[in-house]
């Protein structure tokens, strides 16, 4: 294995927290009571039109979504780093992968004007080996094209990588590329979703077991 490839939000990094303060922010603006944290949580893995939603009740298409939209991502890029950090056991997980000489690198359905900013708050974790964003393909995950791009940049086969991610669509990205995959249970699953049922090769609850899932099943070392 040459490569470790990961989701970015419930994956690599807890955003939520900053997902949770934005989102009430704007509720308070519009004189509404904050949501509970684990309703905001839930949703956070589908961006920011499914939060709009829940926000305010409101589809793509009807009158003033937009305007929510917008206004929630202007708070978020200036809050994007405020309390978001690591999962558990990631620093640890992706200084292994650099001590191993094993790449690793972001496929993630958020914009690259977030990833960007996001990822050199944390400039002190390796250097990731690419950093693919929905601005960087024709097709977003669940479409395998963001997955081969990065095992692309990285300059390794796609059986060569595996993919990590909290939601069936990084499941479904990491089959159609032809390489194993992860899920991550300890992500933003939706209340009525189960990881059991994504078809993934290997299922795990922090992100501490994933070294030890590699050194058993991937690596030769």
């Amino acid at each position: 294995m040459k490569a470790v490839l990961f989701d970015l939000d419930g994956t690599l990094f807890d955003t939520a927290p900053d997902f949770v303060v934005v989102l009430n922010k704007l509720r308070e603006q519009e004189q509404l009571p904050p949501l509970a944290d684990a309703t905001i949580r839930e949703v956070v893995s589908n961006g920011a039109r499914a939060m709009v939603r829940l926000g305010f009740g409101v589809d793509e298409g009807e009158a003033g979504f937009d305007d929510y939209r917008q206004r929630l991502l202007d708070l978020y890029l200036a809050h994007l780093a405020s309390h978001t950090e690591p999962f558990p056991g990631i620093e640890l997980l992706l200084n292994q992968l650099a001590e191993n000489q094993i790449a690793w690198g972001v496929v993630t359905n958020k914009p690259a004007a977030y990833t960007i900013p996001l990822l050199r708050a944390f400039a002190h974790l390796p250097t990731p080996g690419a950093i693919i964003c929905p601005d960087d393909v024709a097709k977003r995950k669940p479409d395998p094209e963001p997955v081969l791009l990065a095992c692309s940049r990285i300059g390794c086969l796609p059986t060569e990588a595996i993919y990590v991610g909290d939601h069936e669509r990084d499941i479904m990205a990491g089959r159609a590329a032809g390489m194993p995959t992860i899920a991550c249970s300890y992500g933003y699953i939706d209340c009525e979703d189960d990881p059991e049922n994504w078809n993934a090769d290997h299922l795990v609850h922090n992100a501490a077991e994933i070294w030890p899932l590699l050194q058993q099943h991937y690596l030769k070392i």
